[in-house]
């Protein structure tokens, strides 16, 4: 019981620091905050996500240049060009890791305005830290796991960031409902979003990509935007731009 916790709470909050700080807040700028609370945030999404923690810097880069290019060659990711998602996934390993390393220049524009912390994206990103989040993923499974079954959750542990891309990045443009004619491949997974905290309502988000908010229709319920909300409310956040409401789907297939 204990091991489930633990992997459904890590699942969460792995991919809630994924989608509110590197992906609506690093890559899209869908709302602003404090240096406080851009450092705070830094920080817990590096001990959320551990071992396959991702650098805000390379992670908005590729994301953003994953929006300007959707489905063509340089897409970062589409899986338009690949047989299979463990090849996808491991050429966006190859170009997240062209982009840190600076072997991979993108464009300026797609390089504007990312939080940065370099002290902790050269130790988040080292295979010292890395190796210790792994040794203690390993250890807690040797404590806790009842039998030896759990311990097929520990890979998915170890490699949560690039499991839940996958899902996105995968299935989220090859599978699914379409709520707005857009020229790319991008599907909404609504029956399984609530695994994902917005993120599958893939086809609405490039239709909206700056929208805090990734529902367009009334029953797609984006739990982090209620979050976001919540947080500008307490005056944590302040967003940026308007809420994106049923008039998006004036363009509704």
């Amino acid at each position: 019981m204990v091991i489930l916790i633990f992997f459904i709470s890590l699942w969460y909050l792995s991919l809630f620091t994924q989608t509110f700080f590197l992906h609506r807040y690093a890559s899209h700028r869908a709302f602003s905050m404090s240096k406080f609370w851009e450092r705070s945030f830094y920080l817990f999404t590096y001990i959320m996500q551990g071992s396959s923690f991702m650098s805000p810097f390379a992670y908005a880069s590729m994301h953003r240049m994953h929006h300007a290019y959707t489905d063509t060659e340089k897409d970062p990711h589409s899986p338009k060009y690949f047989s299979n998602v463990f090849s996808m996934i491991w050429q966006t390993k190859k170009f997240y890791s062209g982009i840190y390393n600076g072997e991979i220049k993108p464009e300026k524009q797609f390089m504007k305005n990312i939080p940065r912390w370099n002290a902790l994206d050269k130790f988040g990103e080292s295979i010292l830290s890395r190796t210790l989040w792994i040794t203690a993923y390993t250890v807690f499974f040797i404590v806790f796991a009842p039998s030896v079954w759990y311990f097929l959750l520990l890979p998915i542990v170890i490699l949560m960031g690039p499991f839940h891309g996958a899902i996105i990045n995968w299935f989220g443009h090859k599978y699914g409902t379409i709520n707005f004619k857009l020229k790319n491949t991008s599907r909404n997974l609504f029956p399984v979003d609530f695994l994902m905290l917005g993120e599958g309502y893939h086809n609405d988000h490039h239709h909206a990509p700056s929208s805090a908010n990734f529902g367009a229709r009334w029953y797609e319920i984006d739990p982090v935007y209620l979050i976001i909300l919540f947080f500008n409310k307490l005056r944590i956040v302040r967003l940026n731009h308007q809420t994106v409401t049923a008039e998006r789907l004036t363009s509704v297939a």
